[in-house]
């Protein structure tokens, strides 16, 4: 009999220790069996406040229906497609593809809000703060004004933290250092670092150069490939970002490679221009002249192509340019 209830405490007793344990527990969640509010960890979060050029703002930690009305490259680049974007941007002749069947909402500068409105956005990102107000009585709305954001990684660091995908931004931005840094090798075998580079635009009217993160080829030649304006205009045009230049400034802003952005005109016919014609960039085959459609635009991954494109020249690959 001692033996039996011996074995009986035995059993019973860590038994009852464990149920006790288990009670102890059982009393740490609340009565709606969740844990204590100081407790709840940010998976639990359905939004975050963040800090913008129009003070705070609270968004959704992970949006499901953004309207992208700027930045929407980088967007594509963390594998996020927007549902509504201007119509010049559906047209974006380095990510268009990516885009078939999202809704137009109209000019960039005034995008509609009717459109916006219907399409019951979560989270609206511009780069344009003269709309807050419209856009921001539909939906949380992050401006980033132009410029702010200086160069690739800065833009997908950005983005990558506030849409929760850091992850994928640190992978790509990877990816495109890898890509960035064998075309610049390339370039710099077959040109001297002295060579300087001028970033141009040509209209019927008026010709501009360009600094180097104001879209027409600046990001690509000068933060990427890592050259450099004539020394002359240096500081005055990485300063400003743009001037307009009459024909008598013409040859003080050209530099030995000129990076040509036009509509109406070709090599061939800067060439036979009697200014043009005369400068050593023009009579040499080092002007490169490419459309508006591929050198306005300015996201990393706009970058990155107009890197292999521009690379492929430098060092005289044939370039194969898609319709």
């Amino acid at each position: 009999m001692r033996l039996q209830q011996y074995q009986y405490r035995k059993f019973i007793v860590p038994l009852f220790l464990c149920l006790l344990l288990m009670l102890t527990a059982c009393g740490e969640t609340n009565n709606t069996g969740k844990p204590k509010a100081s407790e709840e960890t940010q998976e639990t979060a359905v939004t975050k406040t963040i800090t913008t050029v129009n003070g705070e703002v609270t968004i959704p930690i992970h949006p499901k229906r953004i309207v992208a009305v700027e930045y929407i490259g980088s967007l594509i680049a963390l594998d996020i497609i927007p549902v509504g974007a201007p119509g010049l941007t559906l047209k974006n002749y380095y990510f268009k593809d990516a885009l078939t069947g999202i809704d137009d909402i109209g000019d960039y500068s005034a995008p509609s809000t009717e459109s916006v409105l219907a399409l019951s956005p979560d989270l609206i990102i511009t780069g344009n703060g003269d709309n807050y107000e419209a856009l921001s009585k539909i939906a949380p709305t992050v401006v980033v004004p132009y410029g702010e954001l200086k160069n690739a990684h800065e833009e997908l660091t950005y983005f990558g933290q506030l849409l929760g995908k850091e992850k994928e931004a640190e992978a790509w931005l990877d990816h495109y250092d890898q890509k960035i840094a064998d075309a610049k090798a390339k370039v710099d075998t077959v040109l001297d670092d002295g060579l300087s580079f001028s970033i141009m635009e040509y209209t019927d009217k008026e010709t501009y150069v360009y600094g180097d993160n104001f879209g027409r080829g600046g990001q690509p030649i000068y933060q990427a490939l890592g050259r450099k304006p004539p020394a002359n205009i240096a500081d005055e045009i990485m300063e400003k970002q743009w001037a307009q230049i009459s024909e008598e400034l013409l040859a003080s802003y050209a530099g030995d490679y000129i990076i040509m952005t036009s509509n109406s005109r070709t090599v061939e016919d800067f060439k036979a221009d009697p200014l043009w014609g005369t400068l050593p960039a023009v009579k040499n085959d080092r002007l490169y002249v490419w459309p508006e459609e591929r050198s306005w635009y300015y996201d990393p991954t706009a970058v990155l192509a107009q890197v292999e494109e521009l690379t492929m020249w430098l060092t005289n690959q044939k370039i194969k340019i898609s319709d």
